[in-house]
Parts: C-alpha cells; sequence; structure tokens
C-alpha cells in the first residue's frame, strides 16, 4: 500500500513553495496552512508533514503555532520539523499537536543527542529527515550541503533504530517533475 504524505512549507505562517530550497524562490501559494490541511483532510488525506522553514534557518521551532491550529482543527495525523535542536523544542512540537517529528540538521550536527531522541521517544516518533543534494545531505534549511553521502547516513541509523526516512532530492523539489524514483529506489 502506499501512503501519499503531502508538506506545508511554512514561512511567516504562510504556505510557501521553495524552488530546490533556494528561499530567493519563495513562492507564497496560500496565507492560511489550516485552509490548505484541511483540504488535503477533505481529500481523503490522514496524514500531513509540517515544515518551519524559518525553525530550519534560525535554529530553533518558530511556527508551532501554526502546528497547533492545524492539530487541533483536523485529525490528521501530524509530523513536524524544522528548527528541533534540543529536547525542549521536541516538547513544544509533541504540547503542540505533533505526533512525530523529523529531525535533519540534528542528526548531522549532533548525532548522539539525535539518537538519545531516537531512545527516549521510540522511533515511532521521530523520523530522519536526509534531504540531499547531489547524494549528499544537505541542512540548515538545505543552505548547506555537507560531506555526508546519503545511503550511509541514513544506513547508520538505521543500525540505531530509525524506522522512518523522509528524504527529498533537492534537485527536484519544487520543480513540478514528479518523485526522484531512481534515488528512492537505490
Amino acid at each position: 500500500m502506499i501512503e501519499l504524505i503531502p508538506a506545508i512549507d511554512i514561512i511567516e505562517g504562510k504556505c510557501v513553495r521553495l524552488t530546490q530550497g533556494d528561499y530567493a524562490t519563495k513562492k507564497v501559494y496560500n496565507e492560511d496552512p489550516l485552509e490548505v490541511a484541511k483540504m488535503f483532510e477533505g481529500n481523503g488525506i490522514r496524514r500531513l508533514h509540517v515544515v518551519d522553514l524559518d525553525g530550519a534557518r534560525e535554529g530553533r521551532i518558530i511556527n508551532y503555532r501554526i502546528l497547533e491550529r492545524i492539530a487541533t482543527r483536523t485529525s490528521l495525523i501530524i509530523d513536524f520539523g524544522g528548527g528541533l535542536k534540543q529536547e525542549d523544542d521536541l516538547e513544544i512540537a509533541f504540547e503542540s499537536g505533533a505526533q512525530m517529528v523529523t529531525g535533519g540538521s540534528i542528526a548531522v550536527k549532533n548525532p548522539e543527542m539525535f539518537t538519545s531522541w531516537i531512545n527516549k521517544f521510540g522511533s515511532e516518533k521521530i523520523i530522519l529527515g536526509a534531504d540531499a543534494k547531489d547524494k549528499k545531505i544537505a541542512i540548515s534549511g538545505w543552505e548547506e550541503t555537507t560531506s555526508q553521502e546519503l545511503s550511509p547516513f541514513i544506513k547508520g541509523y538505521y543500525d540505531k533504530g530509525i524506522t522512518k526516512v523522509i528524504c527529498t532530492d533537492i534537485a527536484r523539489d519544487g520543480m513540478l517533475q514528479g518523485p526522484a524514483i531512481d534515488l528512492y529506489k537505490e
């Protein structure tokens, strides 16, 4: 079975689309993330990935109030990412209605902390964000590309208990060309 999990990317409380992760290409496609979430829910969607792009850039959770609005006014199962750097950030996300959180930059910059989250909260609540540019992990709102290769990065966390991964091929993101099937098969 395939489950569709749409994403809502948020900057300044609005739904946006970036092209290949470039903040300069920001296009607001809806002023109200709750309206978009309700549209998804009305079309049979059960899960939603909410990305705090302000938080990703700033290194701290920012748009948790948007998360709270969506969580309290829909029945969607929400995973939240962007700006999760400390355990307090996870607590805010969970208290605001996220059932799961996605950590990417933290998994690169502080693997011990990210691993402790897997152990403390459980692999059903922690998702590994593994976004790639030319098969190298990108972090900090995709503004920094690391030297870490995608597949070994994922494998390393699989060995530590991670069971869910969200992976984006940045070269295809926002290009409306469909998923990167070859990369995901690999």
